[in-house]
């Protein structure tokens, strides 16, 4: 029989990757999104914010820009593309099919204070890049600091 000595950060460790595994295998992503990842029905966003707005990135390879509908209702950005078959190439003839058309849709949350109605869209080598503006309350304001008892560097 051995004894073996018992390290309680080991298992510790082993616990923190248990929950990780529990958090990464989708515990929390919607259903949906895990359906429409599995089946094609997906593109990758990106949003992000810089001190004058926030900044939504899609990446769209095969659509045409007509074919790209935006829309912003209070604070969900909703970002819709569709693409079609283009020939005619039989069901029977592809070896491999990962290409999948027809409609594709992205809606996430944003946060408060931004000017929809200011949005601009840019459709560039099939990434659509969508700026939509800072409210002015709420952009970052900085204040600058006075020396009280200073005059141009000096004691008073």
């Amino acid at each position: 029989m051995n004894i073996v000595r018992w390290e309680p950060v080991r298992e510790m460790v082993g616990l923190r990757h248990a929950m990780e595994r529990l958090f990464d295998d989708g515990f929390f992503r919607p259903l949906r999104l895990r359906e429409a990842e599995a089946d094609g029905r997906y593109f990758p966003l990106d949003v992000y914010h810089t001190p004058e707005a926030v900044v939504a990135r899609a990446v769209l390879p095969g659509v045409r820009p007509e074919d790209v509908e935006i829309s912003i209702d209070g604070n969900s950005l909703r970002i819709s593309a569709s693409s079609k078959e283009e020939g005619e190439v039989k069901d029977e003839s592809y070896l491999r099919r990962e290409w999948h058309r027809g409609t594709y849709a992205r809606i996430v949350s944003l946060p408060e204070g931004l000017r929809g109605d200011q949005a601009e869209a840019v459709f560039e080598d099939g990434v659509l890049t969508l700026t939509i503006p800072k409210a002015e309350e709420i952009k970052p304001k900085i204040i600058k600091v006075k020396a009280k008892g200073l005059v141009e560097g000096k004691k008073k």
